[in-house]
This record gives C-alpha cells, sequence and structure tokens, in this order.
C-alpha cells in the first residue's frame, strides 16, 4: 500500500506540476541552487522525466586502457537501474565525454528506468528521439567515452551542470529544464509545490477575464 501512494503521488507529480513551478518552491525555501544550468537541454521537449538519481561520478582519462574494461562501472550501473530511477552522470567541464548514446538508452528502457540527465555529450539522437526516452544532455557529439572518460564512482554524491545530487533524490525536467529535489525536503517542496499550481490557476482565470496583472498580484502575490 505505502508503494502504492508513493507511484501515485509520482504520478500527480508528473501531471501537475512543472520545472519551473519547482524551481519557484525550492529557491522560496532557501535551496537556490536546484535548476541545472541551462546549457542542460532535452533531447525531446514534449516529454517529461522524473524519477530516483542513480549517479555516476565520470573522471577526464587521456588514453585507452589495454588491461581492463573502460566501461565496467558504466555497465554496472545500467545494469542495476530500477523502474523510476534515473541515471545522473556528471561529467565535469571539459566538454570531451560523451557518456550516452542509443544502447544505454535501450539497456535502461529495457530496466523501467525513467532517463538520463548528463552534463556531458549524447550521440545516437535519432535513434533515443524515436524510442521516446528521456534524455537530457549537456551537448551532442559522436565521441566514444572510450580514452577520454571513465566512471570513477557510481552512486555517491556528484555535482551536475552546478546542482548538488544524492542518490535517490527526486529529478524532474521538462522542456524549461532540470531541477533537483533534495530527498530530506522532497514532502515539503511538492507540498508546496501543488499549492502553488492551484493558485497560479486563480491567477490565470483572472487575468483571463481581463484582470489588471498588478491587482491580481496583490490579491495572490504569484506571479
Amino acid at each position: 500500500m505505502r508503494r502504492q501512494h508513493k507511484t501515485e503521488k509520482l504520478s500527480a507529480v508528473r501531471k501537475r506540476l512543472f520545472v519551473s513551478v519547482l524551481s519557484d518552491v525550492l529557491d522560496g525555501m532557501g535551496y537556490r541552487d536546484q535548476a541545472m544550468a541551462p546549457a542542460i537541454r532535452p533531447l525531446d521537449d514534449t516529454l517529461v522525466l522524473l524519477g530516483r538519481a542513480r549517479t555516476g561520478l565520470y573522471r577526464d582519462v587521456y588514453e585507452v586502457p589495454i588491461d581492463r574494461n573502460p566501461y565496467e562501472l558504466e555497465i554496472a550501473l545500467i545494469d542495476d537501474l530500477k523502474p523510476g530511477e534515473v541515471a545522473v552522470l556528471a561529467c565535469g567541464a571539459s566538454g570531451r565525454i560523451a557518456p550516452w548514446g542509443e544502447l544505454l538508452s535501450t539497456a535502461s528502457r529495457a530496466r523501467g528506468a525513467a532517463g538520463c540527465v548528463t552534463d556531458g555529450l549524447t550521440r545516437d539522437i535519432r535513434a533515443i528521439r524515436a524510442m521516446k526516452f528521456p534524455v537530457f544532455h549537456g551537448g551532442i557529439g559522436p565521441l566514444d567515452s572510450k580514452g577520454r572518460g571513465e566512471v570513477a564512482a557510481i552512486d555517491v554524491p556528484v555535482e551536475c551542470a552546478g546542482v548538488r545530487v544524492e542518490p535517490g533524490d527526486l529529478v524532474f525536467g521538462d522542456a524549461d529544464g532540470v531541477v533537483v529535489i533534495p530527498r530530506r525536503i522532497e514532502e515539503k517542496a511538492l507540498a508546496l509545490s501543488f499549492a502553488k499550481v492551484k493558485g497560479e490557476g486563480r491567477t490565470r482565470a483572472e487575468l483571463r477575464r481581463g484582470a489588471k496583472l498588478g491587482d491580481v498580484f496583490k490579491r495572490h502575490g504569484i506571479l
């Protein structure tokens, strides 16, 4: 029953909330660094990403190893993804690492994963778009990560596109970008977000009837 309640709650989040209102609420709670850098964009801005973070921390490398599998931890993370989880891959600012592509998307989708967020590059974008798998990325490029980047650790706190992400944090992405809701404040943040959406609905209705923006703002304090 508890799992069903959590599933229903996340379904309501997906249907009724959006990134910008969550960002506003997190700002108001004093968490002003929860929105990823604007360079992080969706491959398909019609898709919504929502799920629990599973993190991978990449490091730059400058040679192709000959005595070991450079994809070992990357494979371990993808193979262990659970339904509703999001692979969050922190690649740093070098722009050399392209961790994501069609095969990882296919494997992740088969496991019920909710998507991927990375500040690195992605490739095989036509195939990923065709499968309707939500991917948010820091750029598009054809590079293989082999010899350029390797996963140094999985399921550890990371910084991705300027936001600290811990395993289990709630990750939400839509056409406006990506926000991360720390698990310790999730319940309050979501409650405030639902309330804000309700207030915005009243504001919108009054504006459509021709009310002045200033008057509506005085009544509801929502903009």
